[in-house]
């Protein structure tokens, strides 16, 4: 579990104001996470953000917050970023160390929301040093959900999970009478191309697969969601927070995203949480917690919505689902290979190197040709992560040529 009972029921008390860090402040959650802050100003104080090269962004946001130290990923950034902060006297570092330095900073919560196997490293940084860690990077537990768990249990850690679908779970979760849950239920929208024939998604466009129907999120999630490949994940994801198996893992597509997940308890009670499609809602429930805060998104209105539609999803059209799911069964660094070929093929999409359809099949011919290895350490996590990666754009220049 994330979380054991004890520490549900017995919080220890944050301090006023509550010291934060943001890893990937200038992302989609990066932003909404500020928001909030702001809305909350005299509760939290900001210890470091991070970036990877957005330095406009990333240098207004350390005027606003003032932190103690920002870092940016890319090296090359560094002048411009330290130039453009010069009389703040705020600490400006740059590189993968620099991201990790910020995560191990005295911060009691930080939000981990730098994309894909990149927020790995940085994240286990906080969670080594028993931070609670609001988790808004779900490759952190695809690519090494055993190692990453094992970890925060070890070091006395607290993981808050901040997609919306696992962040309802947790709401609704009964952490004392688990042995009473059934199954988990996670929601999925469907995407943009949710009544899309499977011959015609072979034209979609990058503009086409970012424009979600529901939610604001950058363009790497926005791709994930219209293969499903971001519920693939989560199916993984959830395994590893809640302790399912994947034959009690179901996934619904709800195409209003309004009930964001369920919990199916043994005599026949389901617990769903819901709300209006606002990641602003699960983080503030990660900010505060274990009490709430106020935020400004809009409240839920089920008469004006009327009618909630549910179907089954299509793996078929969407294989990508049935791919995260034999990762997830066949177990080992099966995952790891499965995200890292994803992470290739998604930004060769959007460089638009590669078609829609594309994605999935450089995935599933990656998982077929690097063998699945037992992980025992972060180093194997990296090595095959690597070794996919270097597979996967083998098979992403053939197709792309």
């Amino acid at each position: 579990m994330a979380v054991t009972t004890e520490e549900r029921t017995v919080a220890v008390p944050a301090t006023v104001p509550k010291s934060v860090t943001i890893l990937g402040s200038t992302g989609s959650v990066g932003c909404q996470t500020i928001d909030l802050l702001q809305r909350n100003a005299s509760e939290y104080r900001v210890v470091a953000l991070t970036a990877n090269s957005n330095v406009e962004l990333l240098s207004e946001q350390a005027r606003l917050l003032r932190p103690q130290f920002v870092a940016i990923g890319d090296r090359s950034c560094y002048g411009a970023l330290k130039a453009k902060l010069s009389d703040t006297g705020i600490e400006v570092a740059a590189g993968p160390a620099a991201i990790e330095e910020a995560a191990s900073l005295n911060a009691e919560w930080v939000m981990a929301a730098i994309v894909g196997a990149a927020g790995l490293a940085p994240t286990l940084r906080a969670v080594q040093r028993g931070a609670v860690v609001a988790l808004a990077n779900k490759e952190c537990l695809v690519c090494a959900g055993d190692l990453f768990m094992r970890e925060v249990a070890r070091c006395n850690s607290t993981l808050l999970p901040v997609d919306s679908e696992h962040n309802a779970i947790y709401q609704v979760f009964d952490f004392e009478s688990v042995e009473a849950i059934e199954k988990l239920i996670l929601t999925a929208s469907g995407g943009p191309f949710r009544d899309w024939q499977h011959e015609d998604m072979r034209s979609v466009t990058p503009s086409q697969a970012v424009a979600h129907p529901n939610w604001d999120m950058g363009a790497k999630i926005s791709v994930d969601s219209a293969t499903m490949m971001n519920k693939g994940l989560e199916v993984i994801e959830a395994h590893h927070i809640f302790g399912m198996s994947d034959s009690r893992i179901d996934v619904l597509v709800h195409p209003q995203s309004v009930i964001h997940s369920m919990v199916s308890y043994v005599d026949g009670s389901v617990l769903a949480q819901l709300g209006t499609p606002d990641m602003r809602t699960p983080i503030a429930y990660t900010l505060a917690w274990p009490a709430r805060i106020e935020t400004p998104s809009e409240r839920l209105d089920l008469g004006a919505i009327a009618t909630l539609q549910f179907e089954p999803p299509d793996e078929t059209r969407f294989p990508a689902l049935r791919l995260a799911r034999e990762a997830l069964r066949t177990g080992g660094s099966a995952a790891t290979v499965l995200n890292a070929a994803n992470e290739v093929a998604v930004a060769a999409f959007l460089a638009e190197r590669i078609g829609f359809l594309e994605i999935a099949a450089i995935v599933e011919e990656t998982m077929g040709r690097v063998n699945f290895d037992q992980l025992s350490s972060i180093d194997d996590v990296f090595h095959l992560d690597t070794a996919a990666r270097n597979v996967a754009s083998v098979e992403t220049e053939k197709r792309a040529s």
